[in-house]
C-alpha cells in the first residue's frame, strides 16, 4: 500500500454503476481507498466491484441503495460503515437528465418528478448521512457532481437546469457551514460527457430541437474535442481530493475544449 495517495480512505460512490460513477471508483481504487459502489442496479455493482477489486489492495464494497429514499441510503451507509469503516470520501453522482418541453407535461411529469428525487433530494439525503460524522472527526470530503447546467440555461432542459442550481447552491450553502470543521465540499461541473445519461429521452421534439438522439450514448461520433471521458470528470475529481488538507477545491467546471459554453447544440458545427 506505500505510495497509494487513499491508502486508509473509505470512499462511497453513489451512480457506480455505470458512467461517472464507475470511472471515479476505479480512479479511487488506484489510489488505495476501500470503496463502497452504490446504485439501484445490482447486477452491474457486482461488475464494478469486482473491477474494484483488481485495482486495488484494499476492500471492497457493492451496497445496492436507491438515493431517492433517505431510508435506503441511511441502511446503506450503514453497512459502509460496519464493513469499512467511517466515510472519509462521500462522490454524489447519481443522477438523471431529460431533454423535455414543458408544453408536452403530460408525457413528461414522471420523468421530471425522478430528476427532482435524485439530482436534489438524493444529493441531500447522502450528505446528511455522512456530514455530521465528518465534523464530529473535523474531517472529511464531499464532492458533489452537478454540471455547466448548473451555471447557465440549457435548451429544452428547464427541470434539469433547475436542479444543478440546486446542487450548486446546496453545495456552496454545505461548504459555509463546513467552515473551520476541517471538512471540505467540492461541486464538480463536467459538460458532455459520452455516458448513457440521456439514452431513456422519450420527447422526440425536445431532442430534436437540441440534436439529440433518443436512445444514444452522448457523443456517439462527436469529434474528439466535443466530448469528455468519464475519465476526465474522475480526473478532476482526484485533483480535488488529492490536494493538501488546508486547500479547498470550491468548484470545478469541466467541459470539452470546443464545446461553446450555454449552447449545447454548438457540437460539431466547425469554426466559421
Amino acid at each position: 500500500m506505500a505510495g497509494l495517495k487513499l491508502a486508509g480512505k473509505v470512499a462511497v460512490v453513489t451512480g457506480a454503476s455505470s458512467g461517472i460513477g464507475r470511472g471515479i471508483a476505479l480512479a479511487f481504487a488506484k489510489e488505495g481507498a476501500k470503496v463502497a459502489v452504490c446504485a439501484r442496479r445490482a447486477e452491474l455493482l457486482e461488475s464494478v466491484k469486482a473491477e474494484v477489486e483488481a485495482l486495488s489492495k484494499a476492500a471492497a464494497l457493492a451496497v445496492v441503495m436507491d438515493v431517492c429514499s433517505r431510508e435506503s441510503v441511511s441502511s446503506g451507509m450503514a453497512e459502509v460503515e460496519r464493513q469499512l469503516g467511517k466515510v472519509d470520501l462521500l462522490v454524489n453522482c447519481a443522477g438523471v437528465m431529460y431533454f423535455s418541453l414543458m408544453k408536452n407535461a403530460e408525457k413528461c411529469w414522471a420523468q421530471w418528478e425522478q430528476t427532482c428525487d435524485v439530482n436534489c433530494k438524493g444529493t441531500v439525503n447522502c450528505c446528511a448521512a455522512v456530514f455530521g460524522g465528518m465534523v464530529e472527526r473535523r474531517a472529511g470530503h464531499i464532492v458533489n457532481i452537478s454540471s455547466d447546467a448548473a451555471r447557465t440555461v440549457f435548451p429544452c432542459l428547464a427541470v434539469y437546469n433547475a436542479s444543478k442550481a440546486f446542487v450548486q447552491t446546496f453545495s456552496k450553502s454545505l461548504r459555509a457551514e463546513a467552515v473551520g470543521t476541517g471538512v471540505r465540499v467540492t461541486d464538480v461541473q463536467p459538460g458532455d460527457v459520452r455516458t448513457d445519461l440521456v439514452v431513456n429521452n422519450t420527447d422526440q421534439e425536445a431532442a430534436d430541437r437540441v440534436g439529440v438522439a433518443i436512445g444514444q450514448t452522448i457523443g456517439t461520433g462527436a469529434e474528439r474535442g466535443s466530448c469528455l471521458d468519464v475519465e476526465d470528470v474522475a480526473a478532476a475529481v482526484m485533483y480535488a481530493v488529492l490536494s493538501p488538507a488546508h486547500v479547498g477545491v470550491h468548484e470545478v467546471l469541466v467541459e470539452p475544449v470546443d464545446q461553446m459554453f450555454g449552447d449545447p447544440t454548438a457540437m460539431n458545427e466547425g469554426s466559421s
